[in-house]
């Protein structure tokens, strides 16, 4: 099996070198075993299981939801069923390590999850996966210096911007919202593909001029930015660019960030996109939909470790498609009532 270095997830109860799932370790000690189409979902996991879950930077959001979700795994299944979180460059690979195997189930924004079924964009050919649910919504922040003089996407044309880790949701937002806004991403700024993290870092130390994030609210690494640095930073208003934004995608959406989010002077017009967790099409049903029955039966336990868990509603569960639903989290959602 496998070994990559992550960051464990809190059920596991240390920091170290873990081995996550991958295709072909078998469903008894390794990863979850294929799916038998013909096969009853009951949702009860047989053999013992771990599953890998592929989040995002340590500072954002997806990070610690899906450590708070691996961590509530085996509670939920009588120990047969733990998960491992770990720290990715998120959505785009995610959704390419998810298909080779390396994940079993992964956090991704809704635009970059109908791309890889569509083969569309970062996405040569359809990609083999579906979801385990919609959950709670990202918000696109984009932050910059008040002495880099922008005040607008267009106003960043030769400027050190961070569009975000590469083959990230946010890469994949950024480079949209540069075109919309008429600017070629590749050539009309300095780009600097940076985590969060290094982002932040390089906000306050004056390296970097802007950047743009999506993530829920509140985001940790944003918090720390302007707890300590907020005097020197503003968000760019975004509200210009959705009419562009919404013809590539129906996903793309109004959103505000309130001034108590960050404590800001005012609040900010920003765009939203869904989130959604993905699995294997393949993935054994009554693994997908333990996970899926967990995700919602745990939400107030998740939301401890990030507010924008509260999000995750059976009202919007289902609003995937084209995005289609893997049968275990069909069957995990009309049991617990989700239309």
């Amino acid at each position: 099996m496998r070994r990559i270095d992550v960051r464990l997830a809190a059920g596991l109860g240390v920091l170290a070198l873990a081995t996550t799932g991958v295709a072909g370790c078998g469903g008894q000690q390794g990863g979850a075993a294929k799916d038998d189409a013909s096969s009853e979902v009951t949702c009860e996991v047989g053999q013992p299981t771990r599953v890998g879950i592929a989040t995002g930077n340590a500072t954002g959001v997806y990070y610690p939801i899906g450590n708070a979700l691996a961590g509530q795994l085996s509670g939920a299944t009588g120990g047969k069923l733990t998960g491992t979180a770990a720290e990715t460059g998120a959505s785009v690979q995610n959704v390419e390590q998810l298909v080779g195997g390396q994940y079993d189930v992964a956090f991704s924004l809704f635009d970059t999850a109908v791309n890889a079924v569509e083969g569309k964009d970062n996405f040569t050919a359809p990609q083999p996966v579906e979801a385990l649910a919609r959950i709670y919504d990202n918000y696109t922040q984009v932050v910059v210096r008040k002495d880099s003089g922008i005040t607008s996407v267009a106003g960043m044309r030769g400027k050190r911007i961070s569009t975000g880790s590469p083959k990230s949701g946010t890469e994949v937002i950024a480079n949209r919202l540069l075109e919309a806004a008429g600017l070629d991403p590749a050539k009309d700024v300095r780009a600097q593909r940076l985590d969060l993290t290094k982002t932040v870092e390089g906000i306050k130390d004056g390296s970097v001029d802007g950047f743009f994030w999506s993530g829920g609210l509140p985001t940790g690494g944003l918090t720390d930015l302007f707890t300590t640095a907020g005097d020197t930073v503003t968000f760019v208003d975004l509200a210009s660019l959705l009419p562009k934004m919404a013809a590539l995608s129906p996903g793309y959406q109004a959103g505000t960030i309130g001034r108590d989010v960050y404590r800001t002077a005012t609040d900010t017009p920003t765009i939203v996109v869904p989130n959604v967790l993905l699995v294997r099409r393949d993935l054994d049903a009554n693994v997908a939909c333990a996970i899926t029955r967990t995700l919602f039966e745990k939400r107030d336990v998740l939301a401890q470790a990030n507010p924008a868990a509260k999000g995750i509603s059976l009202e919007r569960a289902r609003r995937t498609l084209p995005v289609p639903l893997h049968r275990g989290a069909d069957k995990a959602l009309r049991d617990l009532g989700a239309n």
